[in-house]
């Protein structure tokens, strides 16, 4: 065998490697083959063959020594200074990078570089946004905040200018924003040296979320808020991917603050999930009325699995939804049914789910069958977990 083969499975071999954690990107956790590589004796040769499924981490630095995923690899480029990185199947590696990924591997790396990350820091999953991945991987390699050696503090106080999109309107104004962790308050003012806020938002109804396809901006950041009993929507972004995310964090920082005062008795650990949250679904649906008689209606539908709550608005990017559905427990009668009622067809498209509450059944139709495949499955995973005391906890925090 020649050195280029051997290399090549000497690597393929410490991707599958037990204890390494090189089986998953080392920056966004993206998972490596769902089988191990298998290695059979060729018929014609003595020659080893190795059988692999294509997945990732498919990309390795072989100046830091971890194994990573095609769209991490795409970032880890942008400083050659600090990380190079090959392809593992495709290109040549000598005896001495193979040396060195052996000494090293994900979970070694990751003990240096990730050995004091704050509790509040959002590390992205595969799924995430790029400017998530983007700054995170900087953060770690190239600007090292998390090292043994750095002393962490949290963020505290931030102050500096956000682009918002207008409530009314699709333009996006230059708006001074003003976060007071300590007063559990952020503020925003449509005059740069104004002394009266547009607006004064509580940390404790406050929700951040990265919606770069929806804004339509790379760096695309939703605030949600409770305002007169409606989710209010600001959305805004930054040119600058590491200002955007800073923001992020500090809102995060000052939400975990908010909750180890408002529940001092629960485990920081049980906290964390509570500091910011995701959309589990997003997308356009139909709805027609409580009779099942009005005509269906297009609407933008936003499944919030924390609070519960399936929220619809007229347009993605609108300021308040129209409505919302609460979504309790399949142990307090709540279901979701495949199709809909009996009788019922809906106007554009034909393809529906049936939301059971104690106190009526939401009609909804959906754009293709794949849609409603996840709208049922999003919808099943919410209604299939109990309520718990701690979500009972933080519902009565909000409404008091």
């Amino acid at each position: 065998m020649g050195d280029r083969e051997r290399n090549k499975k000497r690597l393929l071999e410490l991707l599958q490697a037990a204890g390494t954690g090189n089986g998953h990107c080392a920056d966004c956790g993206a998972a490596g083959p769902a089988c191990p590589c298998t290695l059979v004796q060729s018929l014609s040769s003595s020659a080893e063959i190795l059988l692999f499924h294509p997945a990732d981490p498919d990309w390795a630095s072989y100046k830091l020594g971890v194994f990573i995923c095609l769209h991490c690899s795409g970032v880890h480029r942008n400083f050659p200074d600090i990380s190079k990185v090959k392809s593992v199947r495709l290109d040549f590696w000598d005896d001495s990078m193979v040396e060195f990924m052996t000494h090293n591997g994900n979970l070694s790396v990751k003990a240096k570089f990730e050995a004091r990350v704050p509790t509040f820091y959002y590390v992205p999953q595969a799924s995430d946004c790029l400017v998530l991945k983007e700054q995170w991987i900087r953060a770690k390699y190239e600007r090292q905040e998390f090292m043994a050696e750095k002393a962490v503090s949290p963020p505290g106080d931030r102050e500096g200018f956000l682009w918002k999109r207008g409530r009314d309107n699709s333009q996006f104004l230059r708006r001074r924003f003003v976060l007071l962790s300590r007063e559990g308050l952020l503020k925003y003012y449509t005059k740069e040296e104004g002394k009266t806020p547009k607006a004064i938002i509580n940390i404790k109804d406050l929700n951040a979320t990265f919606q770069t396809e929806k804004i339509g901006h790379p760096h695309g950041l939703q605030i949600t808020y409770r305002k007169e009993g409606q989710t209010r929507n600001l959305f805004v972004y930054h040119d600058s991917g590491k200002e955007i995310v800073d923001w992020f964090n500090a809102l995060r920082a000052a939400r975990l603050q908010y909750l180890k005062l408002a529940f001092p008795d629960l485990p920081e650990s049980e906290l964390v999930p509570l500091i910011t949250r995701n959309y589990l679904k997003q997308g356009f649906m139909e709805k027609t009325g409580p009779k099942h008689r009005e005509p269906f209606k297009k609407r933008w539908f936003a499944l919030d699995p924390q609070e519960r709550r399936l929220l619809y608005y007229k347009n993605p990017l609108d300021a308040f939804e129209q409505g919302q559905v609460f979504l309790g427990s399949n142990e307090q009668g709540y279901e979701v049914w495949e199709g809909l009622p009996q009788g019922i067809r809906g106007n554009r498209w034909k393809v529906g789910l049936t939301v059971i509450t104690p106190e009526r059944k939401f009609v909804f139709t959906c754009p293709t069958e794949k849609e409603q495949r996840e709208w049922l499955e999003s919808l099943r995973g919410v209604l299939s977990s109990p309520l718990s005391p701690l979500h009972l906890l933080t519902t009565s925090a909000k409404s008091g």
